[in-house]
């Protein structure tokens, strides 16, 4: 079959215009200022491979969010949820019910945080002077504490319009004035002597306990008295109410919020229903506290439908067979392993420390 001279002049142009385009799909040359930067590593199979898998890792927070958000929906919808959130002011507590709107507590009476920050202010001082301990040629701490000192004389020159029980005031009142007059030593010395300062803690000590004492006592009597009402309101509910309370490594042990909680729930309630969640900072929000609170119920579910136990997942899920490899890897090293006592799933034992021993436990027991 023969082809026409037309169709032979359009193949010829069209291998022509290939060709053109296979010489323009070459690369560029870069300029030197690219090449530094340009270019990538394509990476082996078996690292695209690996890829592959811990992406499914990645995805699986997703669909939790996702499946977290009816999580919690449906928590909310059937059971009263309370939070309990430390804070500056003495802590807030947050009632949800079903099918209302939640319900925020009165505050601590303001005397709480009155008696804080009087305590608080003594420790700000010490704060200020111990880094330049008896070095007489650093002038530096001169200006914050002689700007803390203008401050703190306000604040004594103020104290009698302070709303405060009267037998309280002469306390605070004292904090304040040797506040005021250690500043004004170490200011006329031009040094911060560890005698002096020594001095002055050992002085304030006394009523520094005082104070203490009695933001505790204003704060418990406050959550007890909101707890009175919202468990009379609740009824029934109570019984299948949740409850939360957040705290960082220092305050774990005797947490004010989770053990006025404990009171109303009960010791079977602990590790179950009332629940201590660690953070990482002082205050938290209440979403992430809900969100914390939702991811451990419905945990518990999953630890029940694959391992036929609900509380599995409450606790490291590798943490047994982890300290079966740590007794067997400490052997071998001629170690004796130290691990703390194996604790059933769901135990309801306090979530701080609670073994007993010598040694002080409060101030109280201070010499």
């Amino acid at each position: 079959m023969r082809l026409g001279s037309t169709r032979l002049a359009s193949i010829a142009l069209l291998a022509t215009t290939f060709m053109a385009a296979g010489v323009m799909a070459q690369p560029a040359a870069l300029p030197d200022y690219l090449k530094t930067i340009s270019g990538t590593t394509p990476a082996t199979p078996g690292e695209l491979a690996t890829r592959d898998v811990l992406t499914l890792n990645v995805s699986m927070f997703q669909l939790y969010d996702n499946a977290g958000r009816i999580f919690r929906h449906n928590i909310l919808s059937r059971h009263p949820v309370i939070l309990a959130l430390f804070s500056g002011a003495g802590g807030r507590m947050i009632l949800y019910r079903p099918g209302q709107s939640p319900i925020d507590a009165p505050s601590v009476p303001m005397v709480y945080q009155v008696l804080k920050s009087t305590g608080h202010s003594t420790m700000a001082i010490s704060e200020v002077v111990m880094p330049y301990l008896d070095n007489a040629a650093d002038k530096s701490w001169q200006a914050p504490l002689l700007a803390y000192r203008t401050q703190m004389k306000t604040a004594l020159d103020g104290l009698d319009a302070v709303p405060m029980q009267a037998d309280w005031k002469p306390a605070v009142r004292n904090i304040l004035s040797n506040n005021v007059a250690y500043m004004d030593e170490c200011l006329s010395k031009g040094v911060i002597a560890l005698s002096d300062l020594q001095a002055f803690a050992k002085k304030q000590a006394p009523d520094i306990k005082k104070i203490i004492a009695w933001a505790a006592e204003t704060q418990v009597k406050h959550w007890m008295g909101v707890l009175d009402g919202w468990k009379a309101s609740l009824g029934a509910d109570w019984d299948k109410a949740y409850a939360a309370s957040n705290t960082i490594y220092v305050a774990r042990q005797n947490n004010v919020l989770f053990s006025v909680l404990a009171q109303y729930f009960g010791p079977e309630a602990i590790n179950d229903r009332l629940m201590l969640i660690e953070t990482v900072s002082f205050t938290t929000s209440p979403e992430d506290m809900l969100t914390a609170m939702t991811r451990i119920i419905a945990d518990r579910s999953v630890g029940e439908l694959f391992f036929g136990d609900y509380k599995l997942m409450d606790f490291e899920l590798m943490g047994g067979d982890a300290r079966k490899t740590i007794i067997s890897e400490s052997t071998k090293r001629g170690k004796k392993p130290f691990l703390p006592p194996a604790v059933p799933f769901g135990s309801r034992q306090w979530p701080t420390l609670i073994t007993p021993g010598p040694g002080p436990t409060s101030l109280d027991d201070l010499k």
